[in-house]
């Protein structure tokens, strides 16, 4: 049970910064590397004040050199030291792709189970924000495909803090998503204390009886909006079940709400094909066919490469509460 007495509620990038200066005390073996963490603070100030308090030995300025980054990164965690790294921006990403799936993922399978990767990979992803092409990606299906690989998206200051410490404790190397967002759109309780929340296991945030839906980041909170907005209008009461977890995904907590309503949807700020939400939605189709009243519907991005720049075309790329709202009421008249 969650505590009653909380401490004030905070930002979404406040809780991540806490839980980092909080587990950095703790742990002498917990280091940061990344472009822009010291004296800066990072781009989004996650690291802000630290190099004062940890030193530079243990807030490492990158150059701008991702493969470099994740690298160090996948050495020192292979002998004994436990790196939070930092990705300045999901879209730049790519150049570590080797060192995240080709190596750190393998690292406890290669080594029968002699060598360990804790290492945890911040990553700011997702759109919104005006950051047009190369600053709005959404690339948690390629590491979710990825076995050995734990993959997170928190959507909320609670989770973000549990879930951040528990991967940094974790001995298998974490891939962990902050929608940007939420960095400071969202508030909400966390907790100044040592708790952590469970990887690979989904959290109901709200209840209902007439149609499940599954998402996670951005999504959640415009997803609880659409809720309420049919609730309302429509009388229709919608279960929201946020992933939180991407790789392990939770199948019974899905399956659980799916057996209880008879209809579900998947609602996701990426695209569609081959994507997370084509991942849930096999789960329910072949382990809860029985319990559906209706097909699985999901809302995502259109099958285009870019996140536009221009406000409009933004709008009309992401899911947004109205367009969730009208298909939960499609799906509910089914």
């Amino acid at each position: 049970m969650r505590e009653a007495t909380l401490v004030p509620e905070m930002t979404l990038i406040e809780s991540v910064r806490e839980t980092l200066r909080m587990e950095m005390r703790r742990d002498p073996d917990i280091f940061m590397l990344g472009e822009d963490i010291g004296p800066r603070g990072g781009v989004f100030l996650a690291s802000e004040g630290f190099v004062d308090e940890f030193g530079e030995g243990r807030i490492m300025n990158t150059p701008l050199a991702e493969s470099s980054i994740i690298g160090i990164a996948l050495g020192a965690a292979v002998n004994g030291m436990r790196p939070v790294a930092e990705i300045q921006f999901a879209d730049f990403v790519w150049p570590a792709i080797n060192q995240l799936v080709g190596e750190a993922a393998r690292v406890r399978y290669g080594t029968n189970g002699g060598k360990f990767a804790p290492m945890t990979v911040r990553v700011p992803y997702g759109g919104g924000v005006r950051g047009g092409l190369y600053h709005s990606q959404s690339i948690e299906v390629l590491f979710a495909h990825t076995p050995g690989l734990q993959v997170i998206a928190p959507a909320t200051p609670w989770d973000a803090r549990g879930l951040l410490r528990s991967a940094i404790r974790s001995n298998d190397p974490t891939v962990f998503l902050e929608h940007k967002r939420t960095y400071r759109l969202v508030r909400g309780e966390a907790p100044d204390r040592e708790y952590t929340e469970p990887i690979g296991k989904a959290d109901v945030k709200r209840a209902g009886s007439d149609v499940t839906l599954v998402t996670y980041g951005l999504m959640l909170h415009y997803s609880l909006q659409a809720a309420e907005m049919v609730s309302q209008s429509d009388g229709i009461e919608t279960e929201v079940v946020d992933l939180r977890t991407l790789r392990p995904i939770d199948g019974e907590t899905i399956l659980d709400s799916v057996s209880q309503t008879g209809r579900a949807m998947i609602v996701q700020e990426d695209t569609g094909a081959v994507s997370v939400s084509s991942e849930v939605a096999a789960i329910i189709a072949s382990e809860g066919f029985f319990d559906l009243d209706a097909p699985v519907n999901r809302v995502t991005a259109p099958e285009i490469p870019p996140m536009p720049f221009s406000p409009l075309q933004e709008a009309e790329y992401m899911p947004s509460p109205e367009k969730i709202a009208a298909s939960i009421r499609r799906l509910a008249e089914v």
